[in-house]
């Protein structure tokens, strides 16, 4: 006779085994989706060309480069403050009020929408430091909304680090400093890239920061400076899929422009995961 906590047992790994053949297949369906619907757009055309005929011809490249810019922009602004930030709160700060107070904020930061970001975006950057409408403006517009994922995932990462590496390094008379950048930060590597991952796939596929800050309707050429506006894949498809003209023709565009967009970010998600696997297997060494 089956006890009641081996069925008990025996519901649960079912249960938990449906729920992630439901993700999975729901994933397998956007793609097919997309896949199916944007691949007839995608040729050597439509990577490298500009725009034509109110972006209902042509290519998407400006959009393309003008993506590639805010990602690295944005975390070449958010990844470097976001891991120091989350290193002096683990590593530096006492545990107190006032840790418990800025871990509250940082989570909270992550929750709030990202139109507000945008909003606070344009009023600073674009408005008050004169940025303009820029790839400067979109950049760190997205990345102070990357910031607390990176933050968060950082200081988690740094926490896994057992803390008998920390107390060897001091018995052997290395500083804190030292211990922390040659010892903890290579261990939790893996884990921040991880943050840096998340990152990613936020910032790239946003429209409403860019949407105050940087991003153009329609502009085919290449920009020159990180003062010059950009098209962006976001803010392109959303025009593509809501301006209501030649709609018909503009759809296999939109399709195919979120597919592109799809297969940069599982791009750049491959590099990271490249980079993440480089310092696995250095330290299980």
């Amino acid at each position: 006779m089956v006890s009641k906590k081996h069925l008990n047992q025996t519901v649960a790994f079912w249960l938990f085994r449906a729920m992630s053949l439901f993700v999975v297949l729901t994933l397998v369906a956007i793609l097919y989706f997309i896949v199916s619907r944007g691949i007839s757009a995608i040729n050597w055309d439509f990577i490298t060309k500009g725009p034509e005929q109110g972006m209902v011809k042509g290519g998407i490249f400006p959009a393309i480069v003008g993506t590639l810019c805010l990602i690295v922009g944005s975390l070449i602004f958010a990844f470097p403050i976001g891991v120091s930030s989350a290193i002096y709160m683990h590593e530096y700060m006492k545990e107190g009020r006032l840790k418990s107070f800025l871990q509250l904020m940082t989570n909270n930061l992550a929750g709030v929408p990202s139109i507000v970001f945008g909003l606070f975006g344009m009023a600073l950057f674009v408005n008050k430091m004169k940025f303009g409408d820029s790839i400067l403006a979109g950049s760190l517009t997205l990345g102070l909304l990357a910031l607390p994922v990176i933050i968060r995932t950082t200081e988690e990462a740094l926490k896994a680090v057992d803390n008998s590496f920390r107390l060897a390094s001091f018995a052997m008379g290395a500083s804190k400093l030292y211990t922390i950048k040659k010892i903890v930060l290579p261990i939790a590597m893996p884990d921040i890239i991880t943050g840096l991952i998340l990152s990613i796939g936020r910032v790239s596929g946003e429209t409403a920061p860019i949407l105050f800050t940087v991003a153009a309707y329609f502009l085919p050429r290449l920009p020159h400076s990180w003062y010059d506006q950009v098209m962006a894949l976001p803010y392109h498809l959303y025009v593509l899929a809501t301006s209501g003209t030649n709609i018909e023709e503009a759809r296999p565009v939109a399709f195919g422009t979120a597919l592109v967009l799809i297969l940069i970010v599982l791009i750049t998600n491959l590099f990271a995961n490249g980079i993440r696997a480089y310092y696995n297997n250095k330290y299980k060494k």
